[in-house]
C-alpha cells in the first residue's frame, strides 16, 4: 500500500469514529434515556432495557465500534510519524479504545442476561447486584475513568508530537482533552463534571473531524514528525 491511502485511510477512520460515537449516543438517548437512565435504580435500567433490547444493544454496538476505530487511529497517526511521543501515543490510543470497548462490551455480552434474569422473582436481586457492580467496575471504572484519561492523553500526546499546525487545531484539541478529562471527577460527585466531560466529547468529536480533514488533505506523510498545514 502507498503512503498516500494509508494517511486517507487514517482520515477516513477518524471520521468515522467521531461518527459512529455520536449516531450512536444520540439513538441511546432518545430509545434508552442514556446516559441519565443510569441514575436510576438498578432494577428499573434493567426493565427499560428488556422493554428496548434490541434497539438499546443495537446503538451499544455502534458506540463500542467507535471507540474500538480509537486503536486504528492510534496505529495510523504512528504511521505518519516518527516523532519522540508517537510511540507513547500509540499505545495510550489503543489503551484507550481497548478499556472502552471491555466497558461497553457488558451491554452486549452480559447486561442480556442479568436483565432477563431480573424477571425471576427468585434471582431478580442478585441480578441487580451483579448488574450494578458490572456497572461499577467495567462501566465507571474501567470504560469510563480508564477511557477519560487515556483519551485525553492521548490527545494530548499526538498534538504535542505534532509540528507547524493550526493553532486553533491545538486550543481546541487542548481543551477538549482537558474537558474530558474532568470525566475521572465525575464519581468523586465534583458539580459540573458531567456537563463538561459531555461538552469536552462533543468539542473533541470537532476536533477529531477536524484532525481527519487535515490529514486527508496533506496524505503525504512527513518522515519524523506529522506536519499538518493551516
Amino acid at each position: 500500500m502507498n503512503q498516500t491511502f494509508l494517511t486517507r485511510r487514517t482520515a477516513v477512520v477518524m471520521a468515522l469514529g467521531a461518527v459512529a460515537a455520536n449516531v450512536a449516543f444520540f439513538g441511546l438517548g432518545s430509545t434508552f434515556d442514556y446516559p441519565d437512565v443510569l441514575h436510576h435504580p438498578g432494577s428499573e435500567v434493567l426493565v427499560s432495557f428488556r422493554e428496548h433490547q434490541t434497539a438499546v444493544m443495537a446503538w451499544f454496538a455502534v458506540l463500542a465500534l467507535g471507540a474500538g476505530l480509537m486503536a486504528p487511529m492510534a496505529l495510523g497517526v504512528r504511521r505518519l510519524s516518527e516523532g519522540r511521543l508517537a510511540g507513547a501515543a500509540m499505545v495510550v490510543g489503543i489503551g484507550a479504545a481497548v478499556v472502552q470497548v471491555v466497558g461497553l462490551s457488558r451491554w452486549l455480552l452480559v447486561v442480556p442476561t442479568l436483565a432477563w434474569q431480573a424477571t425471576d422473582p427468585a434471582r431478580a436481586t442478585q441480578a441487580v447486584d451483579r448488574f450494578e457492580l458490572a456497572g461499577a467496575v467495567l462501566g465507571t471504572a474501567i470504560g469510563e475513568t480508564l477511557g477519560y484519561a487515556l483519551t485525553a492523553a492521548w490527545t494530548l500526546l499526538v498534538l504535542a508530537s505534532l509540528r507547524r499546525r493550526p493553532r486553533w487545531f491545538v486550543a481546541l484539541g487542548s481543551v477538549a482533552a482537558v474537558m474530558v478529562l474532568s470525566g475521572v471527577l465525575v464519581p468523586l460527585g465534583v458539580p459540573g463534571t458531567d456537563l463538561a466531560n459531555f461538552l469536552g466529547y462533543v468539542l473533541w468529536s470537532v476536533w477529531l473531524l477536524a484532525f481527519a480533514v487535515l490529514v486527508w488533505r496533506s496524505a503525504v506523510p512527513v518522515r519524523s514528525e506529522v506536519v499538518l498545514a493551516a
